[in-house]
């Protein structure tokens, strides 16, 4: 087949699906290999931006798909009488986020992590399509795990999950939480020192003896002394 119908042929493959088709299924289809439909993917790629239009092909992990273009999706809506998405709760991005990074994991996992119950959660995301389930862990009970899907990437523009934002470092955090430490350690011993210093010209006083008597005293004392020794 020649490379500009292949080309072609792979269009209307992925148009026909309006699915995540992955790359060794389109090869089987085109009857060619993987390398040749990731070439042909990104020339088409690269045709239909060139192209004034309102369609787009994303890659999804190993996937392909043509999409709308975002910025027309108001259009796409009103044609398709579809009803806005209510936007995601900060619970349930929360969720996502514990997911998206841990997966596969169990709702208790979750639960666990987050210190509430998240079964309504999980049930909302499910329903949007952004997790699903992936099978059950050999445990008693066998609980179910979760994982995200391509509907996820889709949503937040992510061509893999090798996309997202990196987690900060424990030992970042770590060496940031000790030096904080440090510094009121720090502080609380400047404080001390200023406080156990003896202010200048007081350092040799010493302190004025309780049963220390007058001149005038001590002579009288004596006197009766000399009169008890005579009599």
């Amino acid at each position: 087949m020649e490379h500009d119908k292949m080309k072609s042929a792979l269009m209307a493959v992925l148009f026909a699906s309006g699915e995540p088709i992955g790359a060794d299924k389109l090869a089987e289809a085109l009857e060619t290999d993987r390398a040749a439909v990731e070439m042909l993917a990104d020339e088409l790629g690269q045709d239909i931006k060139g192209i004034t239009g309102g369609i787009c092909l994303i890659k999804l992990e190993d996937r392909y798909q043509l999409c709308t273009e975002s910025e027309y999706m108001p259009f796409v809506k009103r044609a398709m009488e579809m009803k806005r998405n209510t936007p995601l709760s900060q619970a349930a991005m929360e969720v996502l986020a514990v997911i998206c990074y841990n997966q596969p994991v169990t709702k208790s996992f979750v639960e666990q992590v987050r210190g509430v119950e998240c079964s309504g959660v999980f049930t909302t995301l499910v329903e949007k399509g952004l997790i699903e389930e992936r099978g059950r862990l050999e445990l008693p009970g066998r609980p179910l795990i979760y994982g995200t899907t391509d509907v996820f990437l889709r949503c937040f523009n992510l061509p893999s999950l090798d996309c997202l934002p990196p987690l900060p470092r424990m030992d970042a955090v770590a060496d940031s939480e000790q030096r904080a430490i440090d510094s009121i350690i720090e502080d609380e011993s400047a404080k001390s020192g200023q406080q156990d210093e003896t202010p200048p010209g007081q350092q040799d006083e010493k302190p004025e003896r309780a049963d220390a008597m007058p001149e005038d005293c001590s002579e009288e004392k004596n006197a009766e002394n000399d009169s008890f020794a005579k009599q």
